[in-house]
């Protein structure tokens, strides 16, 4: 994928993937403290991250025997930029319809005052 925002969004799609990025949201881990809540094999936490890394949600280092992971968090924040126009959308049709309804109660309030 060379769109940068469906290799985040595809990243995102997997639950222990963002189960990753939560931990990784708390500071750098190294790859065996992120397999450690998971029931998988190593290899198969290392091809996690490699979706992670290749969607540039998270950078791989080397420190002597330690492999440390660490949040790379811009993605995100272009995935969330790009949701935002939709949540105002959707806020907008809420009030709409919240007014809509607010005139429809004060029209059935009116129209039972008549028939008493």
């Amino acid at each position: 994928m060379n769109d940068p925002m469906s290799s985040t969004f595809s990243a995102l799609a997997d639950p222990t993937r963002r189960a990753i990025l939560a931990r990784l949201a708390l500071g750098e881990s190294s790859v065996s403290e992120l397999a450690a809540p998971f029931e998988m094999s190593m290899p198969a936490v290392s091809r996690h991250l490699k979706v992670l890394e290749k969607a540039g949600l998270i950078t791989r280092g080397r420190e002597a025997q330690w492999r440390p992971c660490k949040l790379k968090a811009e993605p995100l924040k272009q995935a969330a930029d790009y949701l935002e126009e939709y949540r105002r959308f959707w806020e907008e049709s809420f009030d709409r319809l919240d007014e809509y309804l607010k005139k429809l109660q004060a029209k059935e309030k009116r129209r039972g005052r008549k028939k008493r």
